[in-house]
């Protein structure tokens, strides 16, 4: 499958490479060399730096379906990852069109010039349809993504490298996107003309476990009227119980929730055990769905979009959220003591969780967006409702 210019003779300047040995031609942009990862969808049509940023993404290569990417440029307010010191640990971005100029009066930077600073490898001229639909059928493959100006490339090397990549199972990846040192948060959501202001403090001491926790999180969190302290992936019981919280917060992520559960299920279940209200969102739902005895599965394709329904069965209520995962709680394998709360209602798969006897819930979307809808945000009020109650008690 070429999905090159049919009418040019330029010659190719980027690959991706499948792991079953399918090569995809384009033109690269960004950085420059060769990475290797797990090729997913989205299928946003807003918010590509949000998404660039997004350390769940650690690990995959992300294909674009909406084809305009890159027209609005970048800029030093949309961006997601919290550790800045950190490789993004995205692997490349795949688009249907050419990068333009970027419109718009908040671009402060060309996505290609903001791609190389970031080193991530992109290519363009890709029939993305084609390779969703693929992607649809087959389920997620691996792949290598490679970017040479003069369009050198060793073919048989690529192709070895997709094929003996091991994939996402197994693989411990929050290490390497979470903070490695104990910081406050105090940052609110942007509001129009001041930017981002800052809170002075808050009602009640949270403490976020960072497992590559984005910005927008912990803005939702300060909104809510939490004083936030961020903790790194591999923090101890002994260490969050220290800051006396009132909650506690479990971050998204990004690999196998069951490889960074090794580390992270016994500090929940100590959390849990603390009667301690908990919430937590996508990697943090799944490993707390570990901690209370269910268990994980890998998706065959994953949720990546802003665009995907929700019922809420605790109230009826239908939403529309934004969905960035690859592993999914099995609703099946989940206690007695614990309920589903949500449910996708595009494959049925689980996608929230509450303990009947405990201050303890969890969704697998993300509530806070950046991209997507506000339709969820109601559940960082949740959060606030149950840390109001065990404070009264």
């Amino acid at each position: 499958m070429t999905t090159a210019d049919a009418w040019s003779d330029t010659p190719a300047t980027a690959l991706l490479v499948l792991s079953d040995g399918s090569v995809i031609e384009g033109y690269g942009l960004g950085a420059t060399g060769q990475a290797v990862g797990e090729i997913c969808f989205n299928t946003a049509m807003t918010g590509y730096q949000e998404i660039l940023t997004d350390p769940s993404y650690s690990g995959q290569i992300i294909t674009f379906t909406f084809p305009h990417i890159g027209n609005v440029g970048t800029n030093g307010e949309d961006i997601e990852t919290v550790n800045m010191a950190a490789d993004s640990g995205i692997r490349g971005t795949v688009l249907a069109a050419s990068i333009t100029d970027p419109a718009n009066y908040r671009a402060a930077q060309h996505l290609d010039a903001w791609l190389k600073s970031r080193n991530i490898i992109g290519i363009s001229g890709v029939d993305t349809r084609a390779l969703t639909a693929l992607i649809r059928e087959k389920g997620v493959p691996n792949g290598v993504i490679a970017h040479d100006p003069d369009g050198n490339f060793d073919l048989d090397n690529l192709k070895l490298a997709a094929a003996n990549w091991p994939g996402l199972v197994g693989m411990d990846l929050a290490k390497d996107v979470s903070t490695t040192q104990t910081h406050q948060w105090s940052q609110k959501t942007w509001t129009w003309d001041e930017g981002y202001l800052d809170a002075d403090g808050g009602k009640f001491k949270v403490v976020a476990l960072d497992f590559g926790i984005k910005r927008n999180i912990l803005r939702l969190l300060t909104d809510a009227g939490c004083d936030v302290t961020v903790l790194p992936a591999n923090a101890t019981s002994d260490d969050i119980l220290a800051h006396k919280p009132d909650g506690v917060f479990l971050s998204n992520g990004p690999g196998d929730p069951a490889a960074t559960g090794e580390y992270a299920v016994g500090t929940i279940q100590s959390v849990i055990d603390a009667g301690l209200p908990v919430f937590g969102i996508c990697l943090g739902h799944q490993m707390l769905a570990l901690a209370l005895g269910g268990k994980t599965i890998k998706m065959h394709q994953g949720h990546h979009g802003a665009n995907h329904p929700v019922l809420d069965q605790t109230s009826g209520k239908v939403e529309i959220t934004s969905m960035n995962h690859g592993f999914a709680v099995d609703a099946e394998s989940l206690p007695d003591n614990v309920q589903q709360t949500h449910v996708s209602l595009f494959d049925g798969s689980n996608c929230g969780l509450a303990m009947k006897d405990r201050p303890v819930f969890s969704v697998q979307y993300h509530p806070e967006a950046s991209p997507g809808p506000r339709d969820s945000r109601y559940l960082f009020k949740r959060f606030t409702d149950l840390m109001e109650t065990a404070k009264a008690a």
